[in-house]
Parts: C-alpha cells; sequence; structure tokens
C-alpha cells in the first residue's frame, strides 16, 4: 500500500488492505460508525484498491480486490462489495448493500440496503429509495431491498422506489423512476415505469454490432 502525504491519511484500527493498494490523500479508513469505538469493527480491503481523495470508508465494511473510487466517495457500514467493482466520484454508498462482482457505479449515485448483482452498469446520479412515506422510523420492516439482478444497465438519472427487483439483463432508460418489477431482459422507460420492448430487439443504429449488448461480458 502507498500514501502520501501520511499527514493527511487517516486509518484507524482494525483495517485490513491487500497488497497493491494505493490511498491517495486526504482520506479517511475505517471511521467508526455512530455507537462504536474505534477499531471495534473490522475493515477489510482487498488487493490493488485504488482510494482517491476525500474518500470516507467507515468500519464494517468487507470490499474485494480492484476496487476503485472516484473522489469524494463516502461509504458507509456494513457494505459487503465484490471484486473489481468501482464507485465513482461523490458518490454515497449507505448502510446494508451488498455488491457482486464487475459492477460500474458512475458519479453521483446513491444506495441503501440494495443488492446488486454481477456486471451491472449504474449510470450518474442514480438513486435508490429505501422508504415510501420517509422519514419512517420502521422503514427498515417495510417494502425492503432493492434487487438488481446480473447484467442489468440503468441510465442516468433514473430513481429506483423500495422492493421492486430489475431482472436479469434488463435495461432502464435514462430519466425513469421504477416503481414497480422489471421483468428479465425487458427495456424500461419513463415515470412512472412502462415496458416498451425486448433488450435482444434492440438495434446498433450505427452497424457497429450485429445487436445492442452483442459485445462481453453481456454475450457470453
Amino acid at each position: 500500500m502507498s500514501a502520501s502525504p501520511e499527514e493527511f491519511l487517516k486509518i484507524y484500527e482494525n483495517v485490513n488492505i491487500g497488497e497493491g493498494g494505493l490511498l491517495e490523500s486526504p482520506c479517511i479508513i475505517g471511521k467508526p460508525p455512530r455507537g462504536k469505538k474505534p477499531g471495534e469493527l473490522p475493515t477489510v480491503i482487498g488487493k490493488n484498491a485504488i482510494i482517491r481523495p476525500f474518500t470516507t470508508i467507515y468500519a464494517g465494511n468487507t470490499i474485494g480486490d480492484n476496487f476503485q473510487t472516484g473522489q469524494g466517495v463516502s461509504i458507509r457500514e456494513e457494505n459487503v462489495i465484490g471484486d473489481k467493482v468501482s464507485v465513482g466520484t461523490n458518490s454515497v454508498l449507505e448502510f446494508g448493500n451488498n455488491i457482486g462482482y464487475g459492477v460500474r457505479i458512475h458519479s453521483g449515485c446513491f444506495l441503501e440496503r440494495v443488492k446488486i448483482g454481477n456486471y451491472v452498469f449504474i449510470g450518474p446520479h442514480t438513486v435508490f429509495t429505501d422508504d415510501p412515506h420517509p422519514p419512517c422510523p420502521r422503514y427498515k420492516e417495510c417494502l425492503g431491498e432493492v434487487i438488481v439482478e446480473d447484467l442489468v444497465k440503468i441510465g442516468a438519472n433514473v430513481t429506483i422506489l423500495p422492493g421492486v427487483r430489475i431482472g436479469r439483463g434488463a435495461l432502464v432508460g435514462a430519466g425513469t423512476v421504477v416503481t414497480e418489477d422489471i421483468p428479465p431482459g425487458m427495456v424500461a422507460v419513463g415515470n412512472p415505469v412502462k415496458i416498451i420492448k425486448k433488450t435482444e430487439d434492440l438495434k446498433c443504429f450505427r452497424n457497429f454490432f450485429n445487436a445492442v449488448y452483442d459485445w462481453p461480458p453481456y454475450n457470453l
């Protein structure tokens, strides 16, 4: 692990960072969440991480190899993040997210209590909500987490309401407000959301590819 200058880098006790990591100061790793003492919760970050300036990662997270952040990222406690995940500039991961392999979260996103599969693409300024009637004191017991299955693509400025499931390989168009489940392999757009076609019917209008998503990992 390398970092410079050290006086602008705060690493708490009980933090384990794998080999080859780069921490660009200023940043804070292992910050205790409310009600916890420094070092009380373990923080694990895998090999070859790149943590860019002004990022804060709280204690109680488990993060895989080849993790990257943009600048100004905040990651609260109780997140489980797989290998090869990137979290863009000024994004916020609140508590309780479970994020799979090869997920790309663009800038300005907000996630809380979201389960995300593998190879999911989340466009800039996507917001996952967790409360249908904020601020309800029992929101955790209400509609439950959002589930995003493998290979889902989500466009920019999408809002996703609590308790919905977005099926494997679905595409959510920019600006959509997702108020209900989206079946696997479908294209969904609008406010409120509407299903308009299958992703397999999408055409590459520039003829670069035989079909849209005819490239890895979507065509594997």
